[in-house]
């Protein structure tokens, strides 16, 4: 048996044969020697295929459309406007007179050159554009050359399709019933393979380097998307392991999809607010399957990294009225722009920095760019009134990033009322508490604002001072750790000293061994991916508030996790069925 690590991009557990797939991407292009004559004759064969292209893209784009939504489609777009590029013809028009060679090399070489120039540089999100070039500029070289790509959509069994980087296309057009898992060498969560898998809700580790080399075809795999772990041939008993999870999976979601209208009310009458979490508009439909009471956190930087162009105003305002009238009257908070860091758009400068987690991201770079500011707000505002939007600014360190930040929110509503735009007069406004300078001044936040939102990805980053993306430390990334404990007990004490709510969208949020703790301190919101919902309603209603009060009491005067993970489990044994 063989395990392998990746990139935990989409979530769930499959088990199925590879099926590697080793797409020709250097094929054999014919070179030979063209004269001026033939330029004008070569020209027309490039439109031509071109033109071909376009109708193959616009049947894509509408097919996805109808599966998953505008977000997804506009993918397709993009290829769209880059088969119109001027640049791309005035490239290859000139490349064509200028070298005299035949089309299909003049076309291969202005493809390999950009993709290799894009795959140079030292940003992630860049790079995985060099896949769309790709795509598009191969897909014209097919219809030149007469070939005819090798189409997923003939899958017929099932298996983990294993590839170098898959195209927006190929997830599209593939068959999905029978692809029970993607398995890539490159990609990463913000990759357009990563946005389409959790779509179609396809489980997905990528980011493995050389997987199609180290995996041969028909051998059995484990795809263990939760965690981002491969396990290649597989012993016997790590295969009844893995099985036994998907049966329990399959047979406690059967039954909680059953229960999913059931509050999630403790034994003893605690009422708790659970919802869920979500990166891309077409995800409201796994909300509602799965009985989520509203959206608490709408990520929305990713309407930002999955296109190749910053979205303006009417763009971002589609997307958050969609969402909006989808819940509607459930609650949706939707977050202002948490770029920076790790999520870089492809079209906005951010600095290149040695500390970037700690730099010139989220609300310290939108409240530098005011305009790109300004137009998210306005599109909120402008939202406002197609069900119950609540807004919410991110990495919050101080009281005067959220004075500002309103400032910047009450600006943008003099602008509506100026031009008659209709909005809502009251629109709640929250933070993220996410950095510990947050956390001690609770009580001051509060006064400031009506909600807050516990980040705990980046608050027990900071708290800890462990790099959750360094291997060589993240076991040290612990949300059990006293002083995590701690921080999260202030947080919610001040907020209700207040008298506002306090939520958590981090994903310590849906973890049934936190969730006792988390009720204990009387965390009024747990906010998750939308599949988590049904499982922690079920453990919510399985506890007493009374006693999870004592048990959180106790376990923050413990000395470290390992003490307060094993008071937990002891407290859980008899309550909860095994974890699923």
């Amino acid at each position: 048996m063989t395990v392998l690590h990746g990139i935990a991009a989409s979530a769930g557990i499959a088990i199925a044969r590879a099926f590697v797939l080793h797409d020709d991407e250097n094929p054999k292009v014919p070179r030979y020697a063209i004269t001026l004559s033939d330029v004008e004759s070569e020209w027309s064969r490039f439109i031509n295929a071109l033109g071909r292209a376009r109708e193959e893209i616009i049947v894509l784009r509408d097919k996805t459309k109808k599966e998953t939504g505008d977000e997804q489609s506009a993918i397709f777009d993009s290829h769209l406007l880059m088969l119109d590029d001027p640049d791309l013809h005035n490239s290859i028009q000139n490349s064509l007179k200028s070298t005299l060679y035949n089309i299909e090399w003049v076309l291969y070489q202005y493809a390999a050159d950009l993709i290799q120039q894009i795959e140079m540089l030292d940003n992630p999100i860049l790079q995985e554009r060099s896949s769309d070039i790709y795509d598009v500029t191969h897909r014209i070289l097919n219809h030149l050359m007469y070939r005819e790509r090798f189409s997923l959509a003939d899958i017929n069994h099932d298996i983990v399709l294993i590839a170098h980087n898959l195209l927006p296309s190929d997830i599209v057009s593939m068959n999905k019933k029978h692809i029970k898992a993607l398995v890539m060498d490159a990609g990463g969560k913000t990759s357009h393979t990563a946005i389409l898998a959790r779509a179609f809700e396809i489980p997905a580790v990528l980011g493995l380097g050389n997987v199609t080399q180290a995996i041969k075809n028909d051998e059995l795999i484990i795809v263990d998307g939760d965690s981002g772990v491969l396990y290649v041939n597989p012993e016997p008993e790590q295969r009844a392991y893995y099985d036994g999870i998907i049966r329990k999976k399959e047979q406690a979601l059967k039954v909680l999809l059953s229960e999913i209208n059931r509050p999630a009310t403790t034994l003893d009458g605690k009422i708790c607010t659970i919802k869920a979490n979500i990166e891309i508009p077409e995800e409201t439909a796994a909300v509602k399957k799965y009985g989520a009471e509203g959206i608490g956190l709408f990520r929305s930087e990713f309407l930002f990294l999955q296109s190749k162009h910053v979205p303006d105003e009417e763009a971002q305002f589609q997307a958050y009225k969609k969402v909006l009238e989808d819940l509607a009257p459930k609650p949706v908070t939707i977050r202002t722009l948490d770029l920076g860091g790790d999520k870089v758009a492809p079209e906005l400068f951010i600095s290149e920095e040695k500390n970037p987690l700690l730099g010139w991201r989220a609300i310290r770079y939108c409240l530098s760019d005011t305009e790109l500011f300004q137009t998210q707000l306005r599109a909120l505002l402008r939202a406002s009134v197609y069900g119950e939007l609540k807004i919410m600014f991110p990495m919050i360190s101080g009281v005067q990033e959220v004075e500002l930040a309103l400032e910047q929110l009450e600006q943008a509503k003099e602008y509506c009322r100026s031009k008659d735009i209709v909005i809502k007069d009251t629109i709640p406004v929250g933070i993220m508490i996410e950095i510990p300078s947050a956390a001690l001044i609770a009580d001051i936040l509060a006064q400031k604002v009506n909600f807050f939102s516990i980040g705990t990805n980046d608050l027990i980053q900071y708290t800890i001072a462990v790099d959750r993306g360094n291997e060589k430390v993240a076991y040290l990334h612990d949300q059990f750790h006293p002083a995590v404990l701690r921080l999260i007990r202030h947080i919610i004490e001040e907020g209700h000293k207040a008298g506002i709510s306090v939520g958590m969208c981090g994903e310590m949020a849906s973890d049934p061994l936190a969730l006792p703790l988390l009720l204990g301190f009387g965390l009024d919101e747990f906010s998750m991916s939308a599949i988590s919902v049904p499982r922690t309603k079920q453990i919510i209603r399985s506890l007493q508030y009374n006693e999870a009060k004592e048990l959180a009491e106790y376990s923050v005067a413990l000395e470290n996790s390992a003490k307060i993970v094993s008071h937990i489990k002891n407290y859980l044994s008899d309550k909860i069925s095994d974890t699923i």
